[in-house]
């Protein structure tokens, strides 16, 4: 621990991606205390108010859209489905991709190659393509939408996996485990996924950016969660049609996503280098 603390205060933007993740996270968290309104509360009387840098007040500090509703607020609780979504979709994505992995690389044969022609044929669709053909049939939810992301990722862990797995397979330690008559899946499980485990985190971590990206893009479009649940992509989409009279309303949510997207990179970025003992080389 204090060797990972180290690398942490010594990396500058790594730092940065940290703090970005952890200010979303607590706001995903305390958005019912942080909120100063109900994300879906309109007041018709003071739509499109001004934020206050723009000579609002201070009523609504980020302004309201064109139902009234705090804009503030609703970024706030519109952090909440990216949080999730980019965590449960992540691990649950990771799961399978890494096991699926780990059997193909492990078993070789009709097995990789099954395992294999499968990834292949899901990575000849564009990544976005395949998350709205998959949203479209699943319909509109928030379970929906991680499913789409654990659908649209795992091959990346499992292609990824697979490639350490072949590289330790092989190995003295491994041979040793087989010849005391340990059964593969025990191998597979407590000695070979153990560690193979690193480049699978940094791959995690980075992997959060696009599943980010995409429930933007899903809720951009109108196919992520229900229409009710405040989003960042759906105040944009929402804000796009605001942008000569009021500028803020898709600018503020796009910042947000760039901001995130941003954090998980530079946090990804760090752990990639502390976890890569080939590269203090």
């Amino acid at each position: 621990m204090r060797l990972f603390w180290k690398s942490l205060r010594e990396s500058k933007t790594g730092m940065l991606g940290v703090l970005i993740v952890l200010l979303v996270v607590l706001t995903a968290i305390l958005a019912p205390i942080l909120a100063p309104y109900a994300p879906g509360k309109q007041d018709l009387m003071h739509k499109l108010a001004d934020p206050i840098f723009a000579g609002g007040t201070s009523d609504h500090l980020l302004g309201t859209d064109q139902l009234g509703r705090d804009i503030l607020s609703r970024l706030i609780y519109g952090s909440r489905v990216t949080i999730l979504v980019a965590f449960f979709g992540t691990v649950l994505a990771g799961l399978i991709g890494v096991m699926l992995g780990a059997v193909s690389g492990y078993y070789g044969k009709w097995v990789d190659a099954v395992i294999m022609r499968i990834v292949d044929i899901q990575l000849s669709f564009p990544f976005v393509l395949l998350a709205l053909f998959v949203a479209a049939v699943l319909g509109r939810s928030l379970r929906n939408v991680i499913i789409v992301a654990a659908v649209s990722s795992w091959v990346q862990y499992a292609r990824l996996i697979r490639g350490e797995i072949l590289n330790v397979r092989e190995l003295e330690y491994i041979e040793a485990i087989r010849s005391v008559g340990a059964k593969n899946n025990w191998i597979i499980l407590h000695h070979v996924i153990p560690n193979v485990i690193s480049p699978v985190i940094v791959q995690a971590t980075l992997g959060m950016a696009r599943i980010i990206l995409m429930e933007a893009s899903l809720s951009f479009l109108g196919l992520g969660v229900p229409l009710e649940v405040p989003t960042w992509g759906r105040m944009l989409s929402e804000g796009r049609d605001y942008m000569l009279t009021n500028p803020w309303m898709a600018i503020l949510p796009g910042l947000a996503i760039t901001l995130t997207v941003l954090g998980v990179n530079l946090m990804g970025d760090w752990l990639r280098d502390y976890l890569d003992p080939k590269l203090d080389i």
